[in-house]
């Protein structure tokens, strides 16, 4: 009996030296197979964090590149309304000397109605002068350049909403 204990011992002995045996290599197995797959899944998240990089990298130079083009077209906006608004000036002061040396005149249109008799011929001849037209009258100097002054306001505005609506218009087509 002894023997037959000896030799159910040895045989339990050997039963659960192979069951934890078997255990240790199940563990070791799974334990690889695990290491594999999360390594496998570190790589795909590594890759995929660095293709969101490089897109976000790309977009952000795209829009720096459309910034600066928008940047260079402002300057040569700037630069463009800059040169017509001081050429419009030049004009206007030149115009102003013109008017204030008397080397040019302003006139002005007058209703001739009320100096035509009934079939529409004027009354009388302007003495020393044989244009026959509209009658006209000069201005004064002084009022004259005052409209001068203030179509040169008006034309300054104008150049400016000009500037406005071509920066509007591109900024809106940039987007």
């Amino acid at each position: 009996m002894k023997l037959d204990a000896v030799k159910w011992g040895g045989v339990l002995l050997l039963l659960l030296g192979l069951t934890v045996g078997s255990a240790w290599a199940a563990w070791t197995w799974q334990a690889n197979a695990y290491e594999k797959k999360l390594a496998k899944q570190k790589a795909t998240h590594q890759t995929t964090l660095t293709n969101l990089a490089n897109a976000n990298s790309a977009q952000i130079l795209a829009e720096q590149g459309k910034r600066f083009a928008l940047e260079q077209w402002l300057a040569a906006s700037d630069q463009a309304h800059y040169r017509v608004l001081t050429d419009e000036k030049t004009k206007q002061e030149r115009l102003r000397d013109r008017l204030a040396t008397a080397d040019l005149r302003l006139s002005v249109l007058l209703d001739t109605t009320a100096t035509h008799d009934r079939d529409g011929m004027q009354a009388s001849t302007v003495p020393g002068g044989v244009v026959h037209g509209t009658a006209r009258a000069q201005l004064d100097r002084a009022h004259a350049q005052r409209i001068i002054g203030i179509t040169g306001d008006g034309d300054q505005g104008l150049i400016a909403l000009q500037a406005c609506q071509a920066y509007a218009k591109e900024v809106s087509h940039t987007k």
